[in-house]
């Protein structure tokens, strides 16, 4: 379906879209936001006035992978290279979601949030990608360098609207481009992608006006059934999605760089536990956490809650090194491998085999 327009001036409009109106993107709900008057204050706390732990005190334990590795793993097996970041082996292709490889997460490569470890693989040990999935266009979920080395090396770009067409801008061959509108669906080989709702916002500088579309996916191999949630806050769209697609035998769901002021466009880990329930999960893979220092809670919190969250809902929830093997049908139990030796595990978290939710 052809999306794309420009008005007098240049500027993108997608009048197909129920999701674009007014000039921008819009979510069916306005979530809530932190006012004019508020944003001066939370740059400032967020630049001057942080609290103690919002990074790792220590170098974090990432599992170096090379070419061999990858090839060596079996179909259906994930690794999480950090953030928002994973690397899937699915009907025999691998598939990226969100590459982020670059040292910052900023428009700026000497200022802006730093990585907490290094990515376990670069961009030329990676196999050859089948499709490179984008939830939306932050910098912490689009990186340009990554994407320009990517382009060469990757068959499809699977985008939401407008985002596709920022590649294109970028210099990546417009036949490999597929950008999608919530719901649209495609198909690569025997794997079909749906993109569904999120609840989000987007642009690439300050009050852009969302100038372009943000996803969650559906990724369905012959297999395995997958979710990826990109960013969003917590919305009733999560128990349609699992409604129509679930149930899921793996969750990627955002849990990090959270506030209770920002919750309507980012989940507290209590909401992410509720959206994997509300999707139909089986098994639920934390992201969007250990990598960049994105907020104002110490650095471990997601990892720390969720765990708690999940210990006493009965959820299996996997919390993976950076670059560790998951096979999705039998992930790892859980192991708090970001507590130091001097730190043991809290009484709630279960260290051992964990239970299934209910699908």
């Amino acid at each position: 379906m052809a999306y794309l327009s420009l008005d007098a001036w240049g500027g993108a409009h997608y009048p197909g879209s129920p999701q674009f109106r007014d000039g921008g993107f819009r979510n069916p709900v306005e979530p809530r936001t932190l006012g004019w008057r508020e944003i001066p204050k939370a740059w400032w706390s967020f630049m001057f006035d942080r609290p103690a732990g919002t990074t790792p005190p220590a170098p974090l334990p990432v599992e170096a992978l090379d070419l061999q590795q990858l090839a060596d793993a079996a179909d259906g097996t994930v690794f999480r290279l950090g953030h928002s970041t994973v690397l899937m082996k699915l009907a025999g292709g691998w598939w990226l979601t969100d590459p982020v490889f670059s040292e910052r997460a900023s428009p700026l490569q000497w200022a802006g949030p730093r990585r907490f470890h290094p990515p376990p693989i670069t961009i030329e040990q990676l196999p050859r990608i089948r499709a490179v999935i984008l939830s939306h266009d932050h910098y912490d979920h689009l990186d340009k360098q990554a994407v320009r080395a990517l382009a060469e090396k990757t068959d499809w770009f699977l985008a939401p609207l407008g985002v596709g067409d920022l590649l294109i801008r970028w210099g990546v061959d417009p036949a490999r481009v597929r950008q999608l509108d919530w719901w649209d669906a495609t198909t690569i080989g025997t794997v079909r992608l749906v993109a569904t709702p999120a609840q989000h916002f987007s642009g690439r500088r300050p009050f852009a006006g969302n100038p372009t579309l943000w996803a969650s996916w559906v990724i369905q191999s012959p297999e395995l059934r997958l979710f990826f949630s990109g960013d969003s806050g917590y919305f009733d769209g999560f128990r349609e999605i699992g409604e129509r697609y679930g149930p899921f035998d793996l969750t990627l769901l955002e849990c990090g760089a959270y506030d209770p002021s920002w919750e309507g466009v980012h989940m507290l880990p209590e909401q992410t536990l509720q959206a994997h329930l509300d999707l139909r999960g089986r098994w639920l893979l934390p992201v969007h956490n250990g990598t960049f220092d994105l907020a104002m809670h110490r650095w471990d919190d997601p990892m720390e809650r969720i765990a708690r969250l999940a210990a006493a809902r009965g959820v299996s929830v996997t919390l993976p090194r950076i670059g560790q093997a998951v096979p999705v049908r039998q992930p790892p139990a859980l192991e708090p491998w970001w507590r130091t030796p001097r730190e043991p595990a809290p009484d709630a978290i279960d260290t051992g085999a964990t239970v299934e939710s209910a699908r």
